[in-house]
């Protein structure tokens, strides 16, 4: 019985382990991802996405493949700075696999506080974003001072998605 109990224990412990070195890896992944849109490394920001990837902005329009992000982007990395992301909080978790992560984060950016959150998955061992979701923050209080503002563009989107 204490073999069983041991044997559970140092599985615990090895999981964990792993749980923890793979957390810090999506950390730093995330991390200079964030600094590659902001020093501009196209190659950086782009080879942290899975071919396959989604990538949704905050404009209700922005729902790109990694083809159509990249062709969005491209221009503004050409510039020599795309967006600055810094994170102020992250939170990663983990599929009983091991094999996918999902995260979310708020982060101090040029339209203030924003929250960014995602799926990542290990291909050939690497991990890769495979969905991301931008959003910005809107204070409760001030709901409807933003509707107000959103209103009259997205009622025109609304009816177009209708159609």
């Amino acid at each position: 019985m204490k073999k069983i109990v041991l044997f559970l224990c140092f599985t615990t412990w090895v999981i964990g382990q792993n749980t923890a070195k793979e957390e810090a890896v999506i950390n730093t992944l995330l991390d200079n991802w964030h600094k590659a849109a902001a020093t501009a490394q196209f190659d950086a920001y782009f080879n942290a996405l899975s071919d396959e990837s989604i990538f949704i902005g905050t404009d209700a329009t922005e729902n790109w493949d990694k083809k159509a992000f990249i062709t969005f982007a491209k221009p503004y990395f050409d510039k020599g700075k795309a967006w600055h992301f810094t994170p102020l909080e992250r939170h990663i978790f983990f599929s009983k696999d091991g094999k996918t992560a999902w995260f979310d984060e708020l982060l101090n950016t040029q339209m203030k506080i924003c929250r960014g959150s995602g799926v990542l998955i290990q291909e050939n061992k690497t991990w890769k974003i495979k969905h991301y979701v931008l959003s910005m923050t809107i204070p409760n209080d001030n709901v409807d001072d933003v509707i107000k503002i959103k209103a009259p563009i997205e009622d025109a989107l609304i009816e177009e998605y209708k159609k």
